[in-house]
C-alpha cells in the first residue's frame, strides 16, 4: 500500500504544488488537503508548504494556524503523525505551538532568495533520518521574515536536547538566533525549517537533489512504524 503523504493548501500557498511533486518523486501518494476541511482523508503525514497563507496580514501563519485542517493537524502531531512544516508552514507550527519561538523580519529588512548551505545536526527525526549528523546540503531558500528567535531559555533547552535539526552555513542569511535553520518538537515527528527542501528533488530544476531525503526519510519511517 502507497503511504500517503497530506500537503495542505492555505488562501496564499504557492509550494503546494511542489511538496505534492516531491512526495511522488520519493515514492508516496500525495494528497491535496483543503484547509477549510477537518478531514485529513486518511493521510500518513501531513505537510505544511511554504506560500502567504492569508497573505501574512497580521503575523506569518497567525491566521492558517485557526484554520480547521489545523485543528486535526496540531490533534494528530500530538499523536505523534509526522508533520513538516516549510517555510510559512514552519511559521504555521509556531504559531500553534507546536514548535517554540517565532520566525520575525530578516534583520537586513530585504527578501532573500538563494541556494543555501545546511548543516545537518540531527538526522533521527522522522524528516531526516536518510541524511547524517554533520552532513552538509544546499536547498533553496527564499524569505522576507524567515530569522529564527526564541528567548534564551528555549534556545538553550533546544541545544541541549538535540532538537536544532538544521543550521546555516555560510553566512546567516536572514539573522536567525544560533544561525538556527530549522527545529524539531521532543518527539521528532514534527519538524519545522525555512529554506525550501522540495525545491531540491529532482537534478532538473533544483541546486541539487538534497532535499528529496526529507520525503524518502518519512516515507522509510511510517513502512517501519
Amino acid at each position: 500500500m502507497t503511504t500517503r503523504i497530506g500537503v495542505v493548501t492555505f488562501p496564499g500557498s504557492l509550494d503546494d504544488s511542489d511538496a505534492r511533486r516531491a512526495v511522488r518523486l520519493a515514492g508516496g501518494e500525495p494528497v491535496a488537503l483543503w484547509h477549510r476541511d477537518r478531514d485529513l482523508h486518511q493521510v500518513d503525514a501531513v505537510v505544511l508548504p511554504g506560500g502567504f497563507s492569508y497573505g501574512d496580514y497580521l503575523r506569518c501563519g497567525a491566521i492558517a494556524r485557526f484554520s480547521p485542517v489545523m485543528e486535526t493537524v496540531i490533534e494528530q502531531a500530538r499523536g505523534g503523525m509526522p508533520v513538516l512544516g516549510i517555510c510559512n508552514g514552519f511559521q504555521v507550527l509556531c504559531e500553534s505551538h507546536l514548535l517554540p519561538g517565532a520566525l520575525t523580519r530578516n534583520d537586513h529588512l530585504h527578501f532573500v532568495c538563494r541556494d543555501q548551505r545546511l548543516k545537518v545536526e540531527n538526522a533521527d527525526t522522522a524528516w531526516t533520518a536518510d541524511y547524517t549528523a554533520g552532513q552538509e546540503i544546499t536547498v533553496p531558500l527564499k524569505n522576507g521574515e524567515g530569522g529564527y528567535v526564541a528567548d534564551e531559555r528555549t534556545l538553550d533547552e533546544l541545544e541541549a536536547e538535540g532538537r536544532v535539526v538544521f543550521r546555516y552555513l555560510g553566512g546567516n542569511p536572514n539573522g536567525s538566533r544560533r544561525d538556527i535553520a530549522g527545529i524539531t518538537n521532543a518527539a521528532g515527528n514534527v519538524v519545522g525549517l525555512m529554506p525550501h527542501p522540495e525545491h531540491a528533488v529532482e537534478p532538473l530544476t533544483g541546486p541539487t537533489t538534497d532535499g528529496l531525503g526529507f520525503f524518502t526519510s518519512v516515507l522509510k519511517k511510517l513502512v517501519q512504524a
